[in-house]
């Protein structure tokens, strides 16, 4: 079973599950994640029921066929299937920046504790971390570095301007 923390705490209880087997299937009530296809699918038939509903991203799925939807949907989830494959931090950041996407954003799949400042600042802010992860260490690498080189979506300004900006104040 996996782990799962937000920015700022271990979540003990996830109320989220992934659907498995058709959408039928599902008792009412139940906060269901289900696959984009399935959303593209189901979509009148999900949001009929009660229940959050939420939709997985993979990395090859394109994050503006739920670029309407952003009001309907309570949580999506981003799939990282390996270390190896970044793109789930340029969709989540499509999502935020481009799509509006407010709602929680959670990258999902074999995480380490090593990828969770840059994930955060790409706009996700909730994880799921593989099995065995030391949930208390993770939870300090949002505060890893203090200083940021370059834009992203998290907005801090990067550490050129920040010294740009003192250096300016220190002459004036």
């Amino acid at each position: 079973m996996h782990s799962l923390i937000s920015r700022q705490a271990v979540v003990t209880v996830d109320p989220w599950c992934v659907l498995v087997g058709g959408v039928g299937d599902v008792p009412a009530g139940i906060d269901l994640l289900v696959p984009l296809q399935v959303w593209l699918d189901a979509r009148f038939i999900l949001l009929e029921r009660q229940g959050r509903v939420g939709v997985r991203l993979e990395p090859g799925d394109d994050p503006a066929l739920i670029a309407g939807d952003v009001d309907c949907l309570s949580l999506v989830a981003v799939n990282f299937p390996s270390f190896t494959d970044g793109r789930g931090f340029s969709i989540a950041r499509l999502l935020r920046e481009r799509h509006g996407w407010r709602g929680e954003l959670r990258a999902i799949g074999p995480l380490t504790r090593d990828v969770l400042f840059y994930l955060a600042r790409c706009g996700f802010d909730s994880f799921e971390l593989r099995e065995g992860e030391d949930l208390a260490a993770a939870l300090s690498e949002f505060a890893a570095f203090d200083e940021v080189y370059q834009g992203a979506g998290d907005r801090a300004a990067p550490f050129d301007r920040t010294a740009s900006a003192g250096a300016a104040g220190a002459s004036a």
